[in-house]
């Protein structure tokens, strides 16, 4: 078995898979999965991983707690695997040399959401669950949807009513039991939690099930690879793979961070990196428990009234976020704020030089990259990678407030004329 068990992230006690389902049962900390590096190591190197065929996050099944699912020919199996790119424009626009986009808005659902899910729901067929249920602002809910209808898993989202339409309109097309919360995501959080224990779900819930952190590592993974692959072995080792010298993510609940650290941690681990790489943690001022915690230098999270236009990181009390901290100290990383006007440009910069469309949660990681080279907080020469973490489609009116509205004029040459001369095109 590849999971040797548990550990607690705060009290550090351990328990076996079967003793735990969620949280510590001591102190309700959140549990790392705890992999056999030493088996996994006698089983697998980095030039098996690169010579496999799939390009999804099973590509990864010996370093996941969980078995290969199956399901091929679905989107389960189309997980991962997202495009890093290499922008020129964006990179002389920062004065950067080694800047890199991952554009996990390419997922099946379109949202780096899919990598959890996925894992959850291979965990969920593994114990015999028969619905798996998930609190969300949507993408985690449209992504726990989609896989689930691929593997014919029922599910059940609760969500805040405040959702925007295109999320909720993944979630009914993807056959789930959707029902909308008259309050925030953080109730829908804990009206989850009651109802899974009342009628017996699995519960999915982002900064809870241990598994969600298994499948967001993944990205870690797929960083290193594909910069390997595009820049070659590090010091002509080649059974070793690159690590950047930088990461910036967008943080909410303090998840996908907390992913990311377990991710890397796992390849130094086993020796297939010479070193982590610093996550710089990025939160709208609107949403900042965690850089607020940062700042303060304190170990504890304080809630806030969370209020901004990015709702995937729209939280009032972060439900992992400890181990965001320890990812960003343990790293020698930093945490930065943006506000919404400065998520706002990104969205439109990102889309005008680099192709890529994001949702608000997705540019702010570009937003606080902007904002650390302009104070200097990034070498010219560091490899740096971003991590978009959903499409622009998925919230289509943040959208057209960055962009504007398109024109109209009477279908005629005179008055396309004039609208080319107002804007300067003849």
């Amino acid at each position: 078995m590849k999971a040797l068990g548990y550990r607690c992230s705060v009290c550090g006690d351990e328990y076996d898979l079967d003793q735990a389902t969620y949280t510590c049962p001591t102190d309700g900390g959140n549990l790392d999965v705890v992999l056999d590096y030493s088996a996994i190591s006698a089983k697998v190197a980095p030039h098996n991983i690169t010579a496999s065929n799939d390009f999804s996050i099973w590509r990864y099944a010996p370093l996941l707690p969980v078995e290969d699912p199956g399901f091929v020919g679905t989107p389960l199996r189309s997980v991962g695997w997202t495009p890093m790119f290499s922008p020129g424009r964006l990179s002389q626009r920062l004065g950067l040399e080694n800047l890199w986009l991952k554009d996990d808005g390419r997922n099946p659902t379109a949202s780096f959401k899919d990598r959890a899910s996925a894992v959850v729901v291979a965990r969920a067929k593994e114990i015999g669950a028969e619905t798996v249920a998930t609190a969300s602002t949507g993408n985690a809910g449209a992504a726990l949807a989609g896989m689930a209808a691929a593997a014919g898993q029922p599910a059940v989202i609760l969500a805040p009513k405040s959702a925007p339409p295109a999320k909720v309109a993944q979630l009914l097309i993807f056959g789930a039991l959707v029902i909308l919360v008259d309050g925030t995501y953080d109730q829908a959080f804990d009206l989850t939690l009651e109802a899974s224990e009342a009628f017996g779900w699995y519960c999915r819930n982002t900064g809870y099930n241990p598994f969600t952190v298994e499948g967001k590592k993944t990205a870690a993974y797929e960083i290193c690879e594909q910069l390997t692959l595009s820049l070659g072995h590090p010091n002509r080792k080649a059974d070793q793979w690159r690590s950047p010298d930088s990461v910036f993510v967008s943080v909410g609940d303090g998840n996908i961070i907390t992913g990311l650290h377990k991710g890397f941690s796992d390849l130094a681990a086993l020796g297939w990196i010479d070193r982590l790489p610093r996550l710089i943690g990025v939160q709208s001022e609107g949403s900042a428990a965690v850089y607020n915690a940062f700042r303060a230098g304190e170990k504890t999270i304080r809630p806030v009234r969370a209020d901004t236009i990015a709702d995937s990181i729209s939280v009032d009390l972060p439900r992992d976020g400890l181990r965001a901290l320890r990812a960003v100290r343990d790293t020698g990383g930093e945490y930065l704020a943006v506000t919404d006007d400065e998520i706002l440009a990104a969205i439109v910069t990102l889309g005008r030089e680099a192709a890529v469309f994001a949702e608000p949660a997705g540019a702010a990681a570009y937003a606080g990259l902007a904002k650390a080279a302009a104070a200097d907080l990034v070498r010219p020469e560091e490899q740096v990678v971003v991590l978009v973490t959903g499409s622009g489609l998925k919230d289509v009116r943040a959208a057209m407030q960055a962009a504007g509205q398109a024109v109209v004029i009477e279908p005629t040459l005179e008055a396309l004329h004039r609208e080319l001369k107002r804007v300067g095109k003849v």
